[in-house]
């Protein structure tokens, strides 16, 4: 298996979560593979020796420096950051909501979903996958749902965004000291391991059993977004991260081979990969140009619409992976120098690359072979965050 690394010559600060990360497996002791219960008070046990030097590579402050990456994808203020589409002049640098969603199949069909303009998935202990949406206009939404808990790969993830973070539970020995430093705008619920956690933004529907019954109530987030004073604009640290094909046209890659139906976990079921026990898949309608998710042996559906999801573009970014402890916990790395594998598909078409990341406040850049950045349909976008020891697992008709 494959440690995920600081790389020698990345500018930015190592932060927490290599830093646990490096502490290798048995952070945590006292609790099992079971289902969470959704006030997570996940606690600690006896940590593994770490050498001297694996330390201190763990606590440098960001004295590292690189080559700047040349790459700048811009944006005219007129266009979401998220989308590439036309939008209100004034609301094109209102920051996005970022929202942990269940989807275990008891916590399905999620509500509101269709109406993030990106989504990640991601593997979680269990083998199977947790959601990420990032919502742009949730200020109109009365609801999100269902909500579960924190991993802080999708921390950092939000954070190449700078969205406002919300979640509901966390595995605090990992992900706490992040969720409660200055670094993270985030709206918590009333669980152990959170210093200020949101009174008004969680609630519960009597129709689902707990812990799969937990959302997001907008006015109530309002609320909590206020009481914490968090800025409901851009800060000067954001970055574009996509680079979509002006209006009207379509991405450069006519020269891309097909790509019709994508299996992020492959066909066979209950691979230790986290997509295939949840039997993910996209298929390519030619009509429309999208693609469709499917999932559990059917359509992903919003419960809200009835409607099947999909979405313009799909993309595989691959990343080192480790198991931290007995109980299954991950961690995937969120950063990378240039090395890492992407598969972008749009338009029925596979554009293939490598993407950088290189500090928390920058997002990370997809690339060709030729080091120019790769195009997206303007439109909506589902990420897979693929463990590169499963690579071969992934199928790609």
């Amino acid at each position: 298996m494959k440690k995920i690394q600081i790389v020698k010559g990345m500018k930015y600060r190592a932060t927490a979560f290599f830093a646990v990360l490096l502490l290798g497996a048995a952070l945590l002791a006292g609790c099992g593979k079971k289902q969470e219960q959704p006030a997570e008070t996940e606690t600690p046990g006896q940590s593994s020796s770490v050498s001297a030097s694996e330390q201190a590579e763990a606590n440098e402050t960001g004295s590292l420096t690189h080559e700047e990456e040349s790459l700048k994808v811009q944006n005219d203020g007129q266009h979401s950051f998220l989308t590439g589409e036309k939008m209100d002049p004034g609301e094109v640098n209102r920051r996005p909501l970022a929202v942990m969603l269940n989807n275990i199949i008891e916590g399905t069909p999620q509500t509101g979903i269709s109406q993030a303009s990106i989504i990640y998935e991601a593997p979680v202990e269990g083998r199977i996958t947790r959601l990420m949406g990032i919502f742009e206009n949730y200020q109109d939404m009365d609801r999100i749902g269902y909500i579960r808990s924190s991993r802080d790969y999708f921390v950092y993830c939000a954070l190449e965004f700078d969205a406002i973070y919300a979640h509901f539970g966390q595995a605090t020995p990992y992900v706490g000291e992040l969720l409660n430093s200055d670094r993270v705008d985030n709206i918590s619920g009333a669980v152990a391991g959170i210093d200020h956690p949101a009174a008004s933004t969680f609630l519960r529907t009597s129709k689902r059993k707990a812990p799969h019954n937990v959302y997001v109530d907008i006015k109530g987030l309002q609320k909590d977004i206020d009481k914490f004073g968090y800025s409901q604009t851009y800060h000067d640290t954001h970055k574009p991260k996509f680079a979509f094909a002006p209006d009207g046209q379509k991405p450069n890659n006519s020269s891309g081979q097909k790509a019709l139906l994508l299996y992020p976990g492959g066909k066979e079921k209950d691979l230790p990969n986290g997509f295939s026990k949840v039997q993910a898949y996209f298929e390519y309608n030619e009509k429309d140009g999208k693609y469709y998710r499917f999932q559990y042996g059917g359509p992903h559906i919003d419960e809200s619409t009835g409607e099947q999801l999909s979405y313009d573009n799909v993309i595989f970014q691959y990343c080192y992976g480790e198991v931290r402890d007995a109980n299954d916990y991950l961690a995937f790395g969120c950063h990378g120098d240039n090395n890492m594998k992407v598969q972008v598909f749009t338009q029925g078409k596979m554009t293939e690359g490598t993407w950088s990341r290189y500090a928390d406040t920058d997002p990370a850049y997809y690339v060709d072979k030729n080091g120019d950045p790769i195009q997206l349909s303007q439109g909506k976008t589902w990420i897979c965050l693929i463990w590169d020891e499963y690579a071969d697992d992934v199928v790609i008709e």
